[in-house]
């Protein structure tokens, strides 16, 4: 059986160097992985060190999971692109997504007034920097003029992702964007929620087939399987419960309102064991790959199969040695 497309999301707090995330994408080429990446909250700033990993890699895409709009200007996203693009000879996509209120609000220190505007004004933006010309733009966040990038421009400018979960910011991915990075979908919701991609797409005169959509699943792999169950159990029912608003609601909306409740009361009470506990099998199960290497790639497997889409990106989860990671590797990519 021939091994599904996947992706691997690097865990940058898994890594105490630049070198050691490094020789995990170096492990993620050899394996066979389509593209690396990883994502950017407080930690690391990726695109230094996804310089670093394009640099010291030869065929695998680069890319990142993700970059808000609130974190940079529209103009330096386009830059940033452009360099990236250069220095990866032509491997890399740059993927937004509005991120949360925490976030933009106590990190970056900008209002998280409408996410989905700004995005789209952001990816606009980009969209002009990338083509060379002066920027011009008349926005309701951004008005820009006068000046364009200084270096040269490829032929073929880097794609923009979305990251995105509700129905209006997926289409708008399919309207404007170039792909779609979904989170925490099950395989019902993932496949109904392609319908808004699909309809963004035709808004924007566009071919939904041309646009890459890579869902990040979180996968670990164990001989025995419960350890993966034990550790995924409790990263999932964090991100349901106290990682921002979002991807609670999004589950809540697949038909889990009253499991995103009791997450949520126990996250009010920092009850992290009691979230945990909270997660019943059925929804760990509908929104993970974890288990047995056998169990993580039919899972993996099935993901890939839903219609639309080009490939799964593997994310790990809190706890896992290097040993599981590699095992984890091993199954979703042995053919």
């Amino acid at each position: 059986m021939t091994a599904p497309t996947c992706d691997l999301v690097l865990m940058s707090r898994d890594h105490d160097s630049v070198d050691s995330l490094a020789d995990q994408a170096q492990r993620a080429e050899e394996y066979g992985f389509s593209h690396v990446t990883m994502g950017e909250t407080t930690g690391y700033n990726i695109v230094s060190v996804l310089t670093v990993l394009a640099e010291r890699t030869d065929e695998i895409g680069i890319t990142d999971d993700v970059i808000s709009p609130y974190s940079r200007a529209p103009t330096v996203l386009g830059q940033t692109a452009l360099t990236m693009h250069d220095v990866s000879d032509g491997r890399f996509r740059l993927s937004l997504g509005t991120s949360s209120p925490a976030i933009a609000e106590r990190w970056h220190g900008q209002a998280f007034d409408r996410p989905l505007r700004r995005l789209r004004e952001t990816i606009d933006v980009i969209r002009q920097v990338c083509a060379g010309d002066d920027v011009d733009y008349d926005g309701e966040f951004y008005e820009l003029s006068g000046m364009s990038y200084e270096g040269k421009v490829p032929e073929d400018p880097p794609a923009i992702d979305v990251a995105a979960l509700g129905p209006k910011a997926v289409e708008l991915a399919g309207r404007f964007a170039d792909g779609w990075v979904p989170q925490l979908f099950t395989l019902d919701g993932l496949d109904e929620r392609m319908d808004d991609l699909r309809r963004g797409a035709d808004l924007g005169d566009r071919d939904a087939d041309d646009l890459r959509v890579s869902p990040i699943v979180r996968c670990c792999a164990t001989e025995d399987g419960d350890t993966a169950r034990t550790m995924a159990r409790q990263m999932i029912a964090f991100l349901i419960g106290a990682y921002g608003p979002f991807y609670g609601d999004s589950i809540a909306e697949q038909g889990y309102a009253e499991e995103v409740e009791e997450i949520r009361a126990a996250w009010e009470d920092r009850d992290t064991a009691a979230m945990a506990a909270a997660l019943p099998d059925e929804l760990l199960d509908a929104v993970a790959a974890v288990g047995t290497p056998e169990e993580v790639r039919e899972k993996v497997e099935a993901f890939a199969a839903v219609d639309g889409v080009d490939s799964v990106r593997v994310g790990f989860v809190s706890g896992m040695s290097q040993d599981h990671k590699e095992t984890t590797m091993a199954a979703v990519t042995d053919d």
